[in-house]
């Protein structure tokens, strides 16, 4: 059989990393139960672990009874979620990525200076819900590029564009066309919203996916980032596939396959790249090459409350 190619950058990024060190510190200083209000990331096997280990994931705030100690997870909460947990006595701690705290302030800078915001993203998207909240008479969510066409701005003079940490450049790129066809005074932010990781893995992805005969990508089906480097890899012309479990590997019709990618997006652990790698090896991909575009060194710091 052919050869397997582990594509870096692959897996956690920083805001990531420091979502899950968060919530394994929080397991170590406060009693049981500890509470998190929605995924802590897009990842199964991250959320069964930390079940496991004591902690109790909730969908709604109203779950978690008063006084107990909650996790907010990375994805961010609207500003009413913060103020119900203060209502409700909770012992709050923030695990909201830096990147996806950066768009909060844009909403909140351009809605104070009286602007339209277009935000462009997935309307159920944990993230945009959050960003949205911050300033909902101001936003318009822009999800395709038919709402790019069809959206209606009071006053096309003062229009902002934001957009959700983890899309695919492509995809954005199209939509701002338009944007900025229909608004010429569109404002935008100083620096793309597009978090430095999302970037780094679908520029990867788009590298190797020119001479694969296939890719596959390790994440949950409910990652944003990782549909989109499959979508990224396809666009290429490259067949990919979102693989969130090892039994989906075994399903996989790969005998005609010389050239194998692996990746994996921004919330997939590695000790699951691993065993997915181990996985594949039994299936006659004995030869294991690596493809890395950019080293990365990015690291957030935890909240004080919780350093040791």
């Amino acid at each position: 059989m052919g050869s397997l190619i582990l594509i870096s950058p692959h897996g956690f990024c920083a805001g990531v990393e420091r979502a899950v060190e968060i919530a394994e510190a929080m397991l170590r200083k406060y009693p049981r139960p500890v509470y998190c209000l929605k995924q802590i990331v897009h990842n199964r096997q991250i959320i069964d672990d930390l079940t496991a280990r004591g902690m109790v994931f909730v969908q709604d705030i109203h779950e978690i009874p008063r006084g107990a100690t909650v996790l907010f997870s990375a994805h961010g909460i609207a500003p009413a979620i913060r103020e119900t947990a203060r209502e409700l006595g909770l012992n709050t701690v923030d695990a909201t990525c830096p990147f996806v705290t950066k768009v909060h302030q844009e909403v909140k800078r351009f809605a104070a200076q009286g602007y339209s915001i277009l935000l462009i993203g997935h309307h159920q998207h944990d993230e945009i819900i959050g960003v949205a909240g911050e300033a909902p008479d101001h936003v318009t969510v822009i999800a395709t590029v038919a709402d790019a066409r069809a959206v209606k701005i009071s006053d096309p003079k003062k229009v902002a564009v934001l957009t959700q940490t983890t899309l695919s450049m492509d995809e954005v790129a199209q939509v701002m066309d338009i944007l900025k066809k229909r608004f010429p005074a569109l404002k935008t932010p100083p620096e793309s919203d597009i978090c430095y990781a999302t970037r780094n893995r679908q520029q990867a992805v788009r590298l190797f996916a020119r001479q694969a005969d296939q890719i596959i990508v390790l994440g949950a089906e409910n990652s944003s980032n990782s549909n989109r480097l499959v979508e990224v890899a396809q666009a290429e012309g490259c067949p990919a596939i979102l693989v969130s479990t090892l039994e989906q590997l075994d399903t996989l019709p790969l005998a005609t396959i010389n050239r194998l990618g692996i990746t994996a997006g921004a919330s997939t652990p590695e000790p699951f790249v691993t065993a997915a790698i181990a996985h594949l090896t039994k299936r006659g991909f004995s030869s294991l090459e690596k493809l890395t575009l950019i080293e990365e060194d990015i690291h957030f710091a935890l909240p004080r409350e919780l350093k040791p």
